[in-house]
């Protein structure tokens, strides 16, 4: 059991991406989920399916970031996606104490970018702008400091 007495903040985290070191604004998508297989055999006495642990399924993970004048490094990771091709990224997700010491971490495998979104444009608003990614991944591994 932990010692702390209350559960950790979600706005202190850093992300390894292969990129710069910049903050980003917001990380979602960390989710896993294993499909489940329904199955009856043709002899079975019992009127229902059973069911079994399938294939595991990872959601798309997106990166938010602030905009910064000559920064393309979003556009240029997305611009390697050729046919069949792309430069793949092992990305690391640390969530942070108080201290700043790392108390969960997500380790993102192959990763690669399938959406670039600009920040949207609005004249009367005075927000950051905001550039987001959507990459996919082929596997989510999550461990507890």
């Amino acid at each position: 059991m932990s010692n702390s007495v209350y559960p950790l903040v979600t706005f202190r985290f850093e992300v390894q991406w292969g990129g710069t070191k910049i903050g980003f604004t917001e990380v979602s998508g960390l989710d896993v989920e294993t499909e489940v297989i329904e199955y009856r055999h043709g002899a079975s006495p019992v009127h229902s399916k059973i069911k079994m642990p399938g294939m595991q399924k990872y959601s798309n993970i997106t990166l938010k970031r602030g905009v910064f004048a000559s920064d393309n490094e979003y556009y240029d990771w997305w611009n390697t996606v050729q046919l069949n091709t792309i430069e793949r990224r092992d990305i690391t997700i640390k969530l942070l104490n108080e201290d700043g010491d790392p108390v969960i971490t997500y380790n993102v495998a192959n990763a690669w970018p399938t959406k670039v979104q600009s920040a949207s444009l609005k004249a009367d608003s005075s927000e950051a702008a905001i550039e987001s990614m959507e990459i996919v991944h082929e596997g989510l591994t999550i461990v507890n400091d």
